[in-house]
């Protein structure tokens, strides 16, 4: 059976109400069966100082995931890969009967040409990017919108995604929710105890 995911990449350090917030809301928008969180092992692009182990942020991200279409896992270090875009090649290897969509909020967009050969994981899934009002400006103006603003579908189209040829991009809105991995861990510094075996 053909199943509709979303695949939503980030540190998770740790997970939050945020998530999971954007998690439903792209499950109701884009008719999605699941979405798949995926726990980096460590991004390339984040620094190491302060990141909590896998372990923990992995443990959090599947407390948060509890009673939703939201599986957590750390699939990147059950694949020994580093990249996104080795990431989603080879899931859509392993799953041919499901079709993906990449998630990720405007803040990644932003910086989405500083990705290796982000122009390759566009040509592998449609993309469908979620505002974040502090973000947005610097997302539209940065590079790798330019590129790819000509894929760009309207909302009205996104529960057609599976439909599009690729490359393919679709905006999102959702109510924004404040909460921030940065604030959780300054507020509660030994959060990761709770989530260590």
């Amino acid at each position: 059976m053909t199943r509709r995911i979303g695949l939503l990449g980030g540190s998770f350090n740790p997970a939050h109400r945020g998530h999971r917030r954007i998690s439903l809301a792209a499950v109701r928008a884009l008719g999605l069966d699941e979405v798949w969180w995926l726990v980096s092992p460590g991004n390339p692009l984040k620094p190491q100082v302060g990141m909590t182990p896998l372990a923990a942020r992995l443990g959090s991200a599947r407390a948060m995931a509890r009673r939703a279409p939201i599986r957590a896992g750390a699939i990147e270090a059950e694949l020994g890969t580093r990249y996104t875009i080795d990431t989603v090649r080879a899931l859509v290897r392993r799953y041919p009967r499901h079709r993906f969509i990449w998630l990720m909020g405007a803040d990644n967009l932003a910086q989405f040409d500083r990705w290796r050969d982000w122009r390759g994981i566009a040509r592998t899934l449609p993309i469908a990017v979620i505002a974040r009002p502090s973000y947005n400006g610097a997302a539209r103006a940065g590079h790798a919108m330019g590129w790819l603003r000509r894929y760009q579908r309207r909302p009205t189209q996104a529960m057609r995604w599976t439909l599009w040829s690729l490359p393919a991009l679709v905006l999102l809105r959702f109510r924004p929710d404040p909460t921030s991995a940065t604030s959780i861990r300054a507020a509660d510094p030994d959060w990761a105890g709770r989530f260590t075996t």
